[in-house]
């Protein structure tokens, strides 16, 4: 009789002990699935967040691109212009010169 109570109460304690630790994995379980949905769409946004930014900076790149070659042909024709520039001080210079032989030929004919 004394062992019959040992051991139902020790079966009862068992399958009391045992009820406690199902329904706490159970627990376990459901806040685990819980943070592995939220880190799911915290992953997917972050995805999203991350292919909006790499197509704006295909597009900076892209605009980058087209202000480099821009700036290069400007540089271009600003060389262009500082030549021609040169060429016409040089042929102004020279026509001011013979402006002034003229002026001292005119001056020396009166």
């Amino acid at each position: 009789m004394v062992f019959d109570f040992i051991f139902y109460t020790s079966l009862v304690c068992l399958i009391a002990y045992l009820t406690v630790m199902v329904f706490y994995y159970k627990t376990l379980l459901g806040k685990e699935r819980t943070m592995r949905d939220f880190m799911k769409t915290n992953l997917d946004d972050t995805e999203i967040v991350i292919r909006k930014l790499q197509v704006q900076l295909q597009r900076s790149l892209g605009n980058i691109d087209i202000l480099t070659d821009e700036l290069n042909k400007i540089k271009g024709d600003v060389t262009n212009l500082r030549t021609r520039n040169s060429q016409y001080r040089l042929e102004n210079d020279k026509l001011n010169q013979h402006i002034k032989e003229l002026e001292g030929k005119i001056e020396a004919l009166l």
